[in-house]
């Protein structure tokens, strides 16, 4: 199983002593995150993409393409990536660039997204949501597979001859986990792909995110890409530690209370006992976080946020050599000995790479001339007649 962290880079006051960090603190503190993210031996840092403040992460790219540089093993991915209000062609290009930059080391989590705002903004009808995520999916897979490609739909000019450039790494797109909380149509087309499925499930009940992941493990099933509990599953999370349960109960409690997202809503012992949400020693994460296959099956990405809410970075950090050094080593050696021997592992560039060279050969990187001419629409050698 892959663990991680994921940050929606917030910026909110610390309740504690009414600090607001400025942007340029809170994207050099996502870089510092990542960074000791690698170092205490976590699997990859994910960072979600909003248009509004009080958000910091317009660019997931280029954030991510900086930690890149700085960084030499971690699997850099996005929480979401916006699918409905990005243009595929953009997207196409840049994560194929990434992925070149970073030697493989990059995929997605594909959404729609939560602020109704966001689409007018980019030219989009927010009732449309579904009908664009699919469409514009179709499409980005077409533009990752195929050299040339030409395409017409509902929600984007059409594209005649067109070649996406960078071409995929070694031939192989990245891998891309589809993220939704609350919409089967979502894990719907997860399962018809062969694609992952990410249920961020950090405030629901296992209820319904059990219900959620065993519709798309069916449908996976149904359309032929393996046995239901081979299907690919990733769940967030989130916890608060200190060594001493109490300790972390009293520190963590005026920063849950004060949170945007869930301040002034449910109590904290009412929000942990119905969500993932943990709060107290790593010990007690653990068996937490042991439980989430009883109800979900084994699964392969384990991501955590720990980040939000105004916590101080100092604190932050504490709490990622937690994760990294007492919660994750537990959890990967437990769950490594209740794993179905058949279960996948974890999708990796490498692993891809290796799968697809073993049922088409050997992939030939020499540029291809032959490819649409995106200034004319032509192929080269239509365009020499």
């Amino acid at each position: 199983m892959q663990f991680g962290i994921f940050t929606i880079a917030d910026i909110t006051p610390d309740p504690m002593t009414g600090k607001v960090p400025t942007e340029n603190e809170r994207l050099r503190n996502m870089i510092e995150m990542g960074r000791l993210a690698e170092q205490v031996g976590l699997d990859v840092f994910a960072i979600g993409e909003h248009h509004n403040p009080p958000f910091v992460t317009s660019s997931p790219t280029t954030t991510l393409a900086y930690l890149g540089a700085q960084t030499e093993k971690i699997i850099l991915s996005t929480a979401t990536t916006l699918i409905t209000t990005n243009d595929p062609v953009k997207i196409a290009e840049d994560y194929a660039m990434l992925q070149h930059l970073t030697g493989g080391r990059v995929d997605l989590v594909m959404g729609r997204g939560n602020t109704g705002p966001v689409y007018p903004w980019f030219g989009q009808d927010i009732r449309k949501g579904i009908e664009i995520a699919i469409e514009n999916y179709d499409l980005l897979r077409r533009l990752w597979t195929e050299d040339v490609v030409n395409w017409e739909g509902q929600f984007r000019t059409p594209l005649q001859q067109f070649t996406s450039t960078p071409r995929p790494l070694d031939g192989v797109a990245p891998f891309v986990w589809h993220g939704s909380i609350r919409s089967p149509q979502i894990a719907e087309q997860a399962a018809y792909y062969g694609d992952g499925f990410l249920h961020n499930n950090i405030f629901w009940p296992m209820s319904h995110t059990k219900q959620m992941v065993q519709l798309y493990r069916e449908r996976y099933e149904h359309y032929g890409h393996g046995k239901a509990h081979q299907a690919y599953v990733g769940l967030g999370g989130q916890a608060f530690m200190r060594k001493n349960s109490q300790d972390a109960w009293n520190e963590f409690r005026p920063y849950f209370d004060n949170a945007p997202v869930y301040g002034g809503g449910p109590s904290m012992e009412d929000f942990t006992a119905q969500t993932p949400l943990t709060v107290g020693s790593p010990e007690q994460v653990v068996e937490r976080y042991l439980t989430m296959a009883d109800h979900v099956g084994d699964y392969q990405r384990q991501m955590f946020l720990l980040d939000h809410a105004g916590l101080p970075q100092k604190t932050v950090l504490e709490q990622i050599v937690l994760l990294g050094t007492e919660v994750v080593p537990v959890l990967r050696r437990e769950l490594e000995t209740r794993k179905p021997a058949d279960t996948p592992e974890a999708p990796t560039h490498a692993s891809r790479v290796a799968a697809a060279e073993a049922e088409h050969g050997a992939f030939d990187d020499s540029y291809k001339f032959e490819t649409g001419d995106n200034w004319t629409g032509l192929r080269a050698e239509d365009a020499r007649r």
